[in-house]
């Protein structure tokens, strides 16, 4: 029976647990999706949706309370001109859980932990999604020969190196027969005596 257990302890100390599950809802309110074990994001579910109600309170006491809590500033200043607004009709159910399988290395059972969207905000995601990519497919398109450019140029440069720098046989030509690497190195120490 679990009476009267409140909270998951997630092996950790209590100090621990609580920044723990700070850093994840800073990255959740900043990301809007995060990946996780189910356990983590079962119990960051509880404090986020909280930290959304305070959001939808939008007063100072509510926005101190986040503060808090919420590590980094700009993420409590989303959190409040961004983040509320979506969920202002909504009462609850702010994030959901998504399971994503288990680990490689532990076989730790993964999750995403994200905000509910609208299907408006989906379709604009997907709009700026879809310019972005084409942004980036235009800009590798006139990069090409701009690259084969710097390329040629950079062989160039090296083929002139080469002539510059002596080849390594010259140089033993010119030194002479032994001098240089790859001869015997003398001998330190006393030699061995007696058959061996």
């Amino acid at each position: 029976m679990r009476h009267r257990k409140d909270h998951r302890k997630l092996s950790r100390t209590a100090s621990h647990r609580r920044a723990v599950l700070r850093n994840l809802i800073t990255a959740l309110f900043q990301y809007e999706r995060i990946e996780t074990t189910v356990a983590k994001a079962k119990e960051a579910r509880r404090l986020a949706e909280r930290m959304i109600t305070f959001g939808k309170q939008g007063d100072l006491a509510a926005r101190r309370h986040v503060a808090r809590f919420v590590y980094k500033p700009e993420v409590v200043a989303k959190l409040f001109a961004t983040i509320a607004p979506w969920f202002a009709e909504r009462q609850g159910g702010y994030t959901r859980i998504v399971r994503i399988g288990h680990r490689l290395g532990d076989a730790g059972e993964t999750a995403y932990l994200e905000l509910v969207k609208s299907v408006e905000q989906k379709e604009q995601e997907r709009q700026k999604r879809q310019a972005a990519a084409e942004a980036k497919a235009l800009r590798q398109s006139d990069g090409k020969p701009g690259r084969k450019k710097k390329q040629g140029e950079a062989e160039e440069e090296a083929e002139v190196m080469a002539e510059d720098r002596p080849k390594r046989g010259r140089m033993k030509e010119g030194a002479g027969a032994g001098a240089g690497g790859g001869g015997s190195k003398p001998r330190r120490g006393p030699r061995k005596v007696g058959g061996g």
